[in-house]
């Protein structure tokens, strides 16, 4: 898919259909967008005040209220809707890294996820007929759910795209995403399993047909053709564990199993113990306990997303867009993966695992 920088940047006349000046739509929009420039020049001019106070007495005075950062947007609130499953530690640091900004910048976060496509565009919907001020949205599904983001962007609420659809944003007109690329990523692994000697690998999907998993995988096999893919039901560890300690088995040829999230790579060290297989696990993310693996050598090394920095700057960017209308990235996604981490690094970055930051 060619992607042109111009496609990325939001303008209040793009991708409206059917737009007739002067017309219902129109008015909404520009009562909408107006409300949002009073709201952006008010929040300036406090800020603007609030340091003419301090300088006049000293040093910054104790105010109660707001947000709890004192960044100035306790008035705005931003929704987060994820395609999060019940039980996946990973949105921990996601809603962690969220929060932390909601916290800095004074803004109200509403955060909702549903793993299922369909419930999650209502979601997203809902948001919208509450009239946020601003969304930020995985999308793992992108042809049910970037409709319902698109219908945002048209309505003039500021959308960023993070963690999924890469490669889908720019169709729904939303101007900002944040995330890893999972082509890349994957074919960073596959070609470093054939570096070290690999035969044969199996990655291993825990939710069949989303996008950025399914992405992953397809990098693997472009890095190292010699991958099966072996599909497992991830809200259901027990079962997981299970599935790959079948397929070792089966197939004593398999030198790496590559899992695509922490929890799976946990169920596959146990399959291996289980089994007795020799093969290496090679994950993608971290979580204390992958961290601790790795440091021990149990565990190869992982290709981290960094998904504590998705969060913060999905929220942050939506804020800095409603204060002064910028548009982050300058046309491009904003990169925070691949991130290798193996016994050359993992001393630094485990204390922050262990954080439930990294």
């Amino acid at each position: 898919m060619s992607i042109h920088a111009d496609e990325r940047t939001r303008r209040p006349d793009v991708g409206i259909p059917g737009r007739q000046d002067g017309g219902p739509r129109d008015e909404e929009i520009h009562m909408r967008t107006t409300r949002r420039s009073l709201h952006a020049v008010v929040t300036v001019s406090a800020a603007a005040l609030a340091l003419s106070a301090c300088s006049s007495q000293g040093g910054a005075q104790n105010e109660s209220g707001g947000g709890g950062g004192g960044g100035g947007g306790q008035d705005y609130t931003i929704a987060m809707i994820t395609h999060e499953a019940p039980g996946d530690a990973f949105w921990d640091k996601i809603r962690s890294g969220a929060n932390a900004a909601a916290d800095s910048l004074g803004v109200t976060l509403n955060y909702s996820n549903a793993p299922a496509a369909g419930e999650q565009a209502t979601l997203v919907q809902n948001q919208v007929d509450s009239d946020v001020d601003g969304i930020a949205i995985t999308l793992a599904y992108p042809d049910q759910v970037g409709p319902a983001a698109q219908s945002a962007v048209q309505g003039g609420i500021p959308v960023v795209a993070f963690n999924s659809g890469i490669n889908d944003y720019v169709d729904y007109g939303i101007p900002m995403y944040f995330g890893s690329n999972e082509q890349l990523a994957g074919r960073t692994v596959g070609e470093r399993i054939g570096a070290d000697g690999g035969q044969k690998a199996l990655c291993v999907i825990q939710e069949q047909g989303q996008v950025a998993l399914e992405t992953r995988c397809a990098g693997v096999t472009e890095g190292f053709p010699n991958t099966e893919i072996l599909y497992v039901q991830g809200t259901d560890l027990p079962s997981v564990q299970q599935t790959i300690g079948s397929s070792l088995q089966t197939d004593p040829s398999v030198t790496h199993i590559v899992t695509l999230g922490a929890q799976v790579a946990q169920a596959a060290q146990a399959a291996k113990g289980d089994t007795g297989s020799q093969a290496e696990v090679v994950t993608f993310d971290l979580n204390p306990e992958v961290a601790q693996a790795i440091q021990a050598g149990d565990i190869s090394f992982s290709v981290d997303q960094q998904p504590y920095v998705q969060g913060y700057m999905a929220v942050q960017a939506l804020y800095l867009n409603l204060i002064n209308g910028n548009d982050i990235g300058g046309g491009q996604p904003v990169l925070t993966g691949p991130s290798i981490v193996d016994e050359s690094n993992i001393d630094v970055i485990l204390p922050f695992a262990e954080n439930n930051t990294r």
